[in-house]
């Protein structure tokens, strides 16, 4: 092939790379696992020890963002930051932080003189004590995060990791993060430490009281429900349960990109139940009839699979034929 063949096809495979990018219902399916970012780094201390560590978020919430379009011509509206002293619009730059001591009174800020009253948590995670973590209340727990040694710390941050793993403890720190100082708890993880932001105690809000001393239970009606406990047992794998309603939406969005119609949702009817005693027993009696159907159902034949049940990525859609959505 000639020089220009050459340069031909690569041109046509980096088209064909740009198109399959830009595709709007590729890029909706496909799933982003963008890359960990530092957001917190300095020392992990107890006693005179110190470990060089970095924090990474665990978790974060994933979910379709709609942007606000003019109605009239579809375009993306903006928020401008106006002053309606100045009348006119604000750019960053001329921001400054205040609060207001009284109506419409401020005591100004900069951002030097916030960072000047940053406590030494800023940059050292001292472990102020060790507590029991079956003892540790989940209320508490705020956000989840990874915590990494760098490589001169790898030895210490190891023999702390196991002697928790080892005694059931987990660790009580402070951490300055985000312009607040927070109460965090360590504890040791399937692949290292983790670390979770707790709220103060001030930030628990009291539960409303239950009148449960009004209530008389029968034994019967506690043993039907401890079996409907033990019927709907199962090992926790979190990696099952899914956001319906996002994939609905991605579903919708698919489905209005091709032209076609969303059919609605079934929602349950929830009746309210009068004899708690029937409404165990028929809830029992659901839960054990399949499992009953699939034992006496006769096992297939050895070396042949049974047909598989297609999963579908697009759920509740219909085609309309010949039509396109308008606008």
């Amino acid at each position: 092939m000639s020089i220009a063949g050459h340069r031909f096809t690569l041109l046509l495979a980096i088209w064909a790379a740009n198109l399959k990018d830009s595709c709007p219902i590729s890029r909706l399916l496909a799933e982003e696992r963008p890359m960990a970012t530092t957001v917190w780094k300095g020392h992990l201390t107890f006693g005179l020890i110190s470990v060089p560590v970095r924090m990474f978020a665990a978790a974060r919430g994933e979910r379709i963002s709609f942007n606000q379009l003019h109605k009239e011509c579809h375009s993306r509206l903006k928020q401008p930051l106006f002053c309606p002293v100045c009348n006119r619009n604000v750019e960053r730059s001329e921001i400054v932080k205040g609060y207001e001591y009284e109506k419409d009174q401020y005591v100004l800020f900069s951002e030097e003189e916030l960072d000047k009253i940053e406590p030494s948590s800023a940059r050292v995670m001292e472990i102020l004590e060790f507590v029991k973590l079956d003892e540790m209340d989940p209320l508490y727990f705020d956000s989840s995060y990874y915590l990494s040694p760098e490589d001169a710390g790898l030895k210490a941050y190891q023999l702390l990791t196991n002697s928790m793993k080892e005694s059931g403890y987990g660790a009580i720190a402070k951490l300055t993060m985000h312009q607040r100082e927070h109460i965090v708890v360590i504890r040791p993880g399937s692949k290292g430490m983790t670390l979770h932001t707790m709220f103060y105690s001030n930030e628990i809000r009291a539960a409303e009281s239950v009148p449960t001393n009004k209530v008389e239970l029968k034994d019967q009606e506690k043993k039907l429900a401890q079996q409907l406990i033990e019927s709907l047992a199962a090992p926790f794998e979190p990696q099952k349960y899914r956001d319906e309603y996002q994939e609905n939406v991605r579903g919708m969005i698919a489905a209005k990109l091709k032209g076609q119609e969303v059919t609605e949702v079934a929602q349950p009817h929830m009746a309210p139940v009068i004899d708690l005693m029937e409404a165990l027993k028929k809830s029992l009696a659901e839960k054990q009839a399949p499992a009953s159907a699939a034992a006496s159902a006769a096992p297939a034949p050895v070396g042949k699979k049974p047909p598989a049940r297609a999963v579908q990525p697009i759920r509740s859609v219909q085609k309309r034929a010949g039509k396109k959505i308008a606008g």
